[in-house]
């Protein structure tokens, strides 16, 4: 937990939440002075309908000029920012409206920052490498997962390098962000599942993060708790919408939390998964989340009592009992929304994990942020126990 006297709580500047609150999008780009908007979405979006609802509805508000780039990859590559970008600047658009789910987001953010940036994408990497935003950014969710709609982070995947990389900048924390659970209605049962897993490591490591404070801490507890309530009835019942929004509002809960707490080692030894084997970014959370967690007890179990009772557990709950419960139901959510328990599942080779564990090892920025220091061959040892 963070020692720090001085905090700062980032988030966007502006947040709508609650049923029909994507019908304020007209308004809120009116405020922002926004009348030429890219529409950042990806195909299934599109697909199911909810652009087409959306433009609509934006026409019978006046605003008539909306382009749209739905050509969002499922993990989001850099040159899918550059051809988002290229549009942006080609049909002189003056703000962006990211409508999808992690990968439009985080590519929508990039593209604000980038628009007006005339260096490679390449150099914005890295923390405050950005230059000041220059075009209004309002994120919609339709997916309960990411939590991006609130954080100040991009992550990017490196195909030469085989490798996720993160934009961080407070210039990328949107504008605006509405999180409407009508939007999460079209969400297919696969990634429900694997966007609802991914809220949890969200709200599990930012409670575990060494910068975890009073503030982020209630919003990482209230996450799990909502999460072990609704991810399955939201997984097996798509249309029910109590459970759509209880899920919009923990994946919120989540990404406030770790927007500022951090998240750790899950998230450092599923970029390489990402990056090289294309796992998405939910799953390969999903399946690093038990092996890292089960390494992280010995370093903090009395944190783990506070996460069992967030799980259910009984208020009496010892410390010597809670780091097992905390792994049993974890294994016991992800079964029942029938996420994969072992890496082999994925097809990657037993004799990769020696180079995954060196690739993850570098991410450091997020390993810095875990309760328990971790060697590159403690990491293999991670990545064999989930294989």
């Amino acid at each position: 937990m963070s020692t720090s006297t001085v905090q700062t709580f980032k988030t966007a500047r502006r947040l709508l939440t609650g049923a029909h609150a994507s019908h304020q999008l007209a308004h809120e780009m009116q405020l922002l002075a926004m009348q030429r908007p890219l529409l950042v979405s990806d195909r299934g979006v599109s697909e199911a309908g909810i652009i087409a609802t959306v433009t609509a509805q934006l026409n019978q508000a006046g605003v008539h000029q909306v382009t749209v780039f739905d050509a969002i990859s499922a993990e989001p590559e850099m040159a899918v920012v550059e051809a988002c970008r290229e549009l942006f600047v080609a049909e002189g658009c003056d703000g962006i409206v990211a409508i999808g789910g992690g990968s439009a987001m985080d590519t929508a953010k990039a593209v604000a920052v980038y628009a007006g940036d005339t260096r490679p994408l390449a150099e914005l990497f890295g923390e405050d490498q950005v230059k000041p935003r220059q075009y209004p950014l309002i994120c919609l969710p339709t997916t309960a997962g990411t939590g991006s709609e609130v954080t100040n982070i991009s992550i990017l995947a490196d195909t030469q390098a085989q490798l996720k990389k993160g934009i961080v900048s407070n210039e990328m924390l949107p504008d605006v962000a509405i999180v409407a659970p009508e939007l999460t209605l079209s969400c297919p049962p696969g990634v429900t599942a694997a966007s609802g897993i991914d809220a949890l490591v969200h709200a599990v490591e930012s409670y575990l993060s060494r910068f975890a404070t009073a503030l982020t801490e209630p919003y990482s507890l209230a996450a799990i708790r909502k999460i072990k309530a609704s991810l399955v009835q939201a997984y097996q019942e798509p249309d029910n919408m109590v459970a759509r929004e209880e899920m919009a509002t923990a994946s919120l809960m989540a990404g406030l939390a770790f927007g500022n707490a951090g998240v750790g080692a899950v998230h450092a030894l599923a970029y390489p998964l990402g990056g090289r084997y294309h796992l998405s970014h939910g799953m390969s959370n999903a399946v690093m989340l038990v092996p890292v967690m089960r390494w992280n007890q010995a370093a903090c179990p009395e944190r783990f009592v506070e996460l069992a009772k967030a799980f259910g557990a009984a208020d009496s709950i010892s410390v010597e009992a809670a780091g097992d419960y905390v792994l049993q139901q974890m294994q016991v959510l992800c079964a029942a929304v029938n996420i994969p328990a072992q890496l082999r599942e994925f097809d990657i080779p037993e004799s990769a994990l020696p180079e995954l564990a060196e690739a993850a090892s570098g991410v450091t920025r997020l390993l810095r942020n875990n309760p328990r220091e971790l060697s590159v061959q403690d990491i293999e040892a991670i990545y064999r126990e989930a294989y």
